[in-house]
């Protein structure tokens, strides 16, 4: 009886993590963040107390997600009006998450930053001695990938809606190309600019969530910093 009430127990709480990734949409980008970190740890020689704080940090984070998505029903559960304090207690829990994604970014500045440098000027200079017709294989590469993510998720159409945002992985792909070839810092922000500005219109016009744009970004962003990798 015991063995099964622990089962049931360790059953309640992954019932209380997927639940939270399921409706939760920080909870996604929190999820989304540790797989790019975790995966980014097989490319570097991390040391065990770098390992040690990166895991923290990312319990910290999701747990910090939880207790606050713990908090918000709590606080629902017994309160079906206006109520201050409820309002207060909602905020410090929100604020709670903030500060630890704060941390979470502090910590990976510090442990990634000079590994990732060195990598980048490789890859700049590698990229700007290119051939042009690269730019025109990384935007197909990106519009067959974004598509074949839109299949996986069956949400929305080829050209509209679902996850990620095809238009904001192509504006981004595009203003990521012009950073890494350009060497002028107006003509880069003008065009990181731009790219924005379309995900923006995608959220405007109710084509696509806040979520689904910032996936389509991130997405556009690093496969063409690793199309440019594999191909220079």
């Amino acid at each position: 009886m015991s063995i099964k009430k622990l089962v049931d127990s360790f059953n309640h709480a992954i019932e209380g993590i997927i639940y939270t990734i399921r409706t939760q949409r920080n909870m996604k980008i929190h999820m989304m963040a540790t797989l790019l970190v975790l995966t980014i740890c097989f490319f570097y020689e991390l040391s065990k107390v770098e390992l040690l704080i990166i895991c923290i940090t990312i319990t910290m984070v999701i747990g910090a997600e939880l207790i606050n998505t713990a908090i918000e029903a709590a606080v629902d559960a017994t309160t079906n009006f206006y109520h201050p304090l409820a309002k207060i207690a909602k905020n410090v829990a929100a604020g709670a998450v903030l500060l630890t994604a704060i941390n979470a970014l502090f910590v990976g500045y510090i442990i990634f930053w000079d590994k990732i440098t060195e990598i980048v000027f490789t890859t700049v200079t590698k990229i700007k001695q290119s051939e042009p017709y690269m730019i025109l294989i990384v935007l197909v590469i990106v519009c067959v990938a974004t598509l074949v993510f839109k299949a996986i998720y069956g949400e929305g159409t080829p050209l509209k809606g679902g996850m990620p945002s095809g238009h904001s992985a192509i504006a981004f792909s595009l203003a990521t190309m012009v950073a890494l070839i350009s060497q002028e810092p107006v003509v880069i922000m003008l065009a990181f600019l731009l790219a924005v500005i379309v995900a923006q219109s995608r959220v405007d016009s109710e084509v696509h969530s806040i979520l689904e744009v910032i996936c389509g970004s991130i997405f556009g962003i690093l496969l063409t910093l690793l199309i440019f990798k594999l191909l220079s």
